[in-house]
């Protein structure tokens, strides 16, 4: 005899939820690590200009790329500049707290670092 064969209703509503709450978590996600990953580009093309630039150079030279990719998150004020083994590292960390529903919200760390020997983290 053949059984029947298939999804039922209730565990079609369970996938359905499940996959919903993905695609909520992905869709709210998504702009802010993008947004990490376009600061994270300017600091490494800052870095790679920064050799006998001095500190205030280099934020004009990051404030600049800022600018052009439309960054508000991390401002020139924010960057971390020092010195590491006679190299000049750039550094930057942010919390971002997102949303989800209610009191219910996802906060994300963001820290990354770049120097001209394109040692980036």
């Amino acid at each position: 005899m053949n059984g029947q064969r298939g999804v039922a209703l209730t565990g079609l509503l369970l996938w359905g939820l499940v996959i919903t709450l993905v695609a909520i978590l992905g869709i709210r996600v998504t702009p802010e690590v993008i947004d990490f990953y376009k600061i994270r580009h300017a600091i490494k093309a800052t870095a790679g200009k920064s050799a006998g630039m001095t500190v205030g150079e280099i934020r004009h030279t990051y404030g600049q790329y800022a600018e052009v990719e439309h960054i508000k998150t991390i401002t020139p004020a924010d960057l971390d500049v020092f010195k590491q083994d006679n190299d000049v590292v750039i550094a930057f960390a942010y919390e971002k707290r997102i949303p989800l529903a209610g009191n219910v919200s996802l906060l994300i760390d963001f820290q990354s670092s770049a120097s001209a020997r394109g040692s980036g983290q």
